[in-house]
């Protein structure tokens, strides 16, 4: 018996010694929390009088959409009542339903998540009833929010598409995913780890509350894996020319005999180059190399105010204008093929109507990557584009010099809200995990600044106004330019789920050039139609000989095939090769080497303050 008193001493000694361990633990974890908290607060209110971002959504803008919304939804209440009285029947029938399923009946549901819908496909959502019917109830209650709206007329059809954009946010952001008594998975990963993982996940939420200096800046891969010209941006080559505005890549060959006109890629300025370049296993750029091309890139500036008077003007005199001269000094041909990646496809255009002015025909062949030249229809983008919010952000850019890189960047993770903010938030918040280590999201957080005098041109005289498909509607260096007067043959990609390009949009573009043209579709999104390598064998591609106006008209007639469009587009590039040459070495011709590539503009962050 003593020795049984001794142990239950010792065991209750040893119990007050862990709950008095768990005490200290949590007492420094509250003061931790708490003094990263008043820094945090403190580094907010600093930068505010020195904040150079645009508001984010603009509340006045919104908050003025959704007036107009409500006063023509109460001007035709009986609407409101059937929309009202339709839903009040679909929760009878989901309370109907799983009243059956508790009483163990087979039952179908009364509304399912789309097909990509990624967010309910734990088996949880499905298999236990109390979760169903969460998310059963979320989804009729979405329906009839988004069907409410449909249903609504008399409206501008722009403020239609900011009140439905705004109101996606909203609802998505209500999600049962999203918080963590709702989210099965979370539940059970927080039963399992004893609430270890929502610790985790406040540490995760101040850090990167830390970061973005009282602002959340949501961390979407590990930012520590990945080192620009060493596991990213690493193909061999040498920065051969440079200006204010740019410096001009040219890579090392691969094969002996390369085609004799050089290739020259005009990437956007919005993000670094890399894109092209994230590693290896799925680079363009090292393909290319590899298929016997000469290829140059240029590798934009991440500006910062010295550089706000410069004008899209010289984003063509200074970027593709001046990379041609260099590319002839540097190889000795006066030929080339060039390919424009989205904005730097429009760029592309402009250049290539600009020349067709001046007579300069150096230009074999233009390829284009998601790219916009009619923007009727500019898609999401279009919400944050009206006279309105221009004079706002031509305000801001005039008092500031550059648009900050995390503004654009903010635009693009609206647009695809559930899988670039509420992931990250289910995964590193609610889960407390660290996010992984993915190329593509590291090369999507490294943004970059943009002048102001471009950047309002742009978003005005084509966003606004949609001037570059009127003939002589915008002039550039002081001539009047025709996309109608492009006469070089034409590869079009374009991709099937682009959210920034869409490719409906891009079809329009073909109408406006004269020349021979071939448009493809791609699986996939902006990034992942385009950088879709064969050996993946991911996605598939369409084409079809014929350009009917509607591109419905196209995609009905088109054919489709397995993989890349890559090999296909090859073969079309190399009928405007002209002919074989020997393989140029970087630094070896005219101009000299600078510096190894990937150079020193690509490594400048948007997060380096000006």
């Amino acid at each position: 018996m003593p020795d049984d008193k001794q142990s239950r001493s010792q065991s209750d000694d040893e119990a007050a010694e862990d709950v008095a361990a768990t005490q200290q633990r949590l007492a420094e974890t509250y003061q931790d929390l708490a003094e990263r908290s008043q820094r945090i607060a403190q580094a907010f209110l600093t930068r505010q009088p020195d904040n150079d971002s645009v508001p984010i959504p603009d509340p006045v803008v919104v908050g003025k959409a959704f007036m107009e919304f409500a006063q023509a939804a109460m001007s035709d209440p009986n609407k409101l009542l059937e929309a009202q009285a339709s839903m009040w029947q679909q929760y009878a029938a989901l309370w109907d339903t799983t009243a059956k399923r508790m009483a163990g009946e087979e039952v179908e549901p009364v509304i399912a998540p789309g097909e990509s819908d990624k967010r309910f496909r734990d088996d949880a959502w499905s298999e236990e009833i109390v979760f169903d019917f969460i998310k059963q109830s979320y989804l009729l209650a979405s329906n009839w929010i988004y069907s409410s709206i449909r249903n609504v007329e008399g409206l501008d059809p722009k403020v239609v598409e900011k009140v439905q954009f705004y109101t996606r946010q909203y609802v998505n952001s209500l999600s049962p995913t999203n918080f963590a008594p709702t989210n099965p998975k979370v539940m059970k990963q927080t039963i399992e780890s004893r609430g270890e993982n929502l610790l985790n996940g406040l540490d995760n939420l101040l850090r990167d509350m830390e970061n973005g200096e009282g602002e959340l800046k949501i961390t979407m891969t590990d930012m520590d894996a990945f080192i620009v010209g060493e596991n990213v941006g690493a193909s061999k080559g040498k920065v051969i020319f440079q200006n204010d505005l740019m410096q001009l890549i040219q890579y090392a060959p691969s094969t002996k005999k390369v085609a004799k006109r050089p290739l020259l890629i005009v990437p956007p300025w919005i993000n670094k180059f890399y894109i092209l370049d994230l590693q290896p296993k799925n680079s363009l750029i090292k393909w290319a190399v590899d298929q016997g091309h000469t290829v140059f890139i240029i590798s934009w500036v991440n500006p910062d105010s010295s550089l706000s008077h410069k004008r899209f003007d010289d984003y063509m005199l200074e970027g593709p204008l001046a990379a041609m001269d260099a590319m002839e000094k540097a190889t000795g041909e006066r030929e080339l093929n060039m390919i424009g990646y989205c904005i730097g496809g429009t760029l592309s255009a402009c250049t290539l109507a600009y020349m067709a002015e001046k007579g300069d025909d150096r230009v074999k062949s233009l390829t284009f990557f998601t790219t916009m030249l009619d923007f009727k229809e500019p898609g999401e983008l279009g919400v944050f584009v009206d006279e309105e919010q221009l004079d706002s952000l031509e305000e801001h850019l005039e008092g500031h010099g550059v648009l900050d890189g995390s503004s654009m960047s903010q635009v693009f993770s609206m647009m695809r809200d559930n899988d670039l903010i509420w992931s990250f938030v289910i995964n590193n918040y609610l889960m407390g995990r660290e996010p992984m280590a993915f190329d593509l999201l590291y090369w999507n957080s490294d943004n970059t600044r943009m002048p102001a005098m471009m950047h309002a041109f742009y978003l005005r005289e084509m966003y606004l106004n949609n001037k570059l498909r009127e003939p002589g509607g915008l002039s550039l260096d002081g001539i009047a330019i025709d996309l109608g007067k492009i006469k070089q043959p034409v590869y079009w990609v374009s991709t099937l789920d682009d959210h920034i390009a869409p490719w409906k949009s891009t079809y329009a573009g073909t109408q406006l050039l004269p020349g021979r043209k071939k448009f493809v579709l791609s699986g996939s999104g902006h990034i992942g139609g385009v950088v879709n390598p064969p050996a993946a064998k991911k996605y598939a591609y369409w084409t079809n000989r014929s350009l009917p106006e509607g591109p419905e008209d196209w995609l009905a007639g088109a054919t489709q095939h397995a993989g890349s469009w890559w090999n296909d587009w090859n073969k079309w590039v190399k009928r405007h090769s002209g002919g074989e040459a020997q393989a140029r070495v970087p630094g070896k011709g005219g101009l000299k080497a600078i510096e190894d590539a990937p150079g020193s503009y690509v490594r400048v962050r948007e997060d380096t303050k000006p």
